[in-house]
């Protein structure tokens, strides 16, 4: 199927990769947590559907900025795959729709990988890593501006 924004409805599959993924909250917590995350229009959940969610994405705009204007700074907060699908592309598809679901919204998107389980995914993709105050967390960032968007 492909990636598709993720709805309340898909609790029940979404749970087991935030699980996967690591929290330290219990399923009623997280799942009062994403029920806010999909009530906000700032945010989207994206997930790879293959008959059942395989992996997903949450990314937030942080919206209008004092300075910086209504496009400004956009996270990417998680980015995760079932280890059984990992190098097949389910990552790649996250990551296209969260730079096309970013690119419409704000100016910037960053995000900070684990500079050896996930920045070589990221670095893969070609995107660079910049360093920053914790030095095994590499920061990555698109400025939407500098590619024309």
């Amino acid at each position: 199927m492909g990636v598709r924004v993720v709805t309340l409805e898909d609790w029940d599959g979404f749970w087991p990769l935030v699980r996967g993924f690591g929290t330290a909250f219990s399923e009623g917590e997280s799942r009062g947590f994403f029920a806010e995350l999909v009530a906000d229009p700032r945010w989207v959940a994206l997930g790879y559907d293959d008959g059942e969610l395989m992996g997903y994405a949450a990314v937030q705009d942080y919206g209008t900025h004092l300075r910086g204007g209504a496009r400004h700074h956009g996270r990417l907060h998680d980015l995760y795959v079932v280890p059984e699908r990992r190098g097949n592309g389910v990552g790649r598809a996250l990551m296209e729709a969260v730079v096309e679901w970013a690119s419409t919204r704000v100016r910037y998107l960053e995000w900070q990988a684990h500079h050896e389980r996930s920045a070589p995914f990221y670095e893969a993709l070609g995107y660079r890593g910049e360093p920053c105050p914790q030095p095994e967390y590499p920061t990555f960032g698109i400025d939407f501006r500098a590619s024309g968007a």
